[in-house]
């Protein structure tokens, strides 16, 4: 049986507001990292809900060769875990608690066993400290950092992160994209991750797709997918790849693409 995730003729959006259209993805592979580029509006955040089931849908989407549209919500979440930017407001419950709630909803264990497992999560991701804390009391970054606790503990095969960096200073970005790594190629899952930073996907992503306007433009490796001509067409700038002191490519902007006055 072929595994990984692949999508064949997609269709996604709103009742009255088709936002992806005709999308085939070729298959992205257990164990590796694919990042959603694209511009503002280019159907990211919609096509990551899709893919979870949360946004109406139509056409094939295989996950290990089973059609995920066949399947009721209640089954397909078994297997996908969605994390959206920010967790719900007004919940009042210890980080602990929430997380062993995660675990446990997803038949996960309730043993000694179990509940160590959650204290050694929250000690990879740097908050074991705050096992104790009400989750209304955190700042963005905290919850963002124990929404992806309550993801990873519910053992799932294609995990969704829908901008996990935005409320992050650099030194926790590097931090959980690492660990993001870690544990997909530690639990042989697919990760799919909407990031803006191109230089993340550089550094991070074993393949990207770029969108724009509901349409995919360009999969593959991110040094195939990212490149001058692929900048200009879907984001407008002037860009150009270099290559760091340590060797590692990174994306500097010259300016805006220039269009010719009509």
């Amino acid at each position: 049986m072929m595994t990984g995730l692949q999508a064949n003729h997609f269709n996604a959006g709103y009742p009255r507001k088709k936002i992806i259209t005709d999308l085939s993805i070729p298959r992205l592979s257990r164990g590796e990292i694919t990042v959603l580029l694209g511009p503002n509006g280019s159907g990211k955040s919609t096509l990551l809900r899709s893919l979870a089931g949360l946004n109406h849908a139509t056409g094939e989407l295989l996950l290990d060769g089973q059609d995920l549209m066949k399947q009721p919500f209640a089954q397909r979440a078994k297997s996908v875990v969605y994390l959206p930017q920010s967790l719900p407001a007004g919940v009042h419950l210890h980080v602990l608690e929430s997380i062993v709630v995660a675990q446990r909803a997803s038949g996960g264990s309730q043993t000694e066993k179990g509940e160590a497992e959650v204290m050694a999560l929250l000690q990879q991701l740097g908050i074991s400290h705050l096992a104790l804390s009400y989750l209304d009391q955190l700042s963005g970054g905290q919850k963002q950092l124990v929404g992806l606790a309550q993801s990873l503990i519910r053992q799932p095969s294609l995990l969704l992160l829908d901008e996990p960096l935005s409320a992050l200073d650099l030194n926790y970005q590097f931090h959980v994209m690492d660990l993001v790594r870690k544990e997909t190629i530690k639990r042989n899952i697919i990760t799919v991750v909407v990031v803006h930073d191109i230089n993340i996907a550089l550094h991070h992503a074993d393949h990207v797709l770029m969108l724009q306007s509901g349409k995919l433009i360009a999969d593959g490796k991110p040094d195939e997918v990212i490149t001058p001509e692929s900048l200009a067409q879907v984001y407008g700038v002037r860009g150009r790849i270099e290559r760091c002191s340590q060797g590692r490519p990174q994306v500097l902007i010259d300016g805006l693409v220039e269009h010719p006055m009509s």
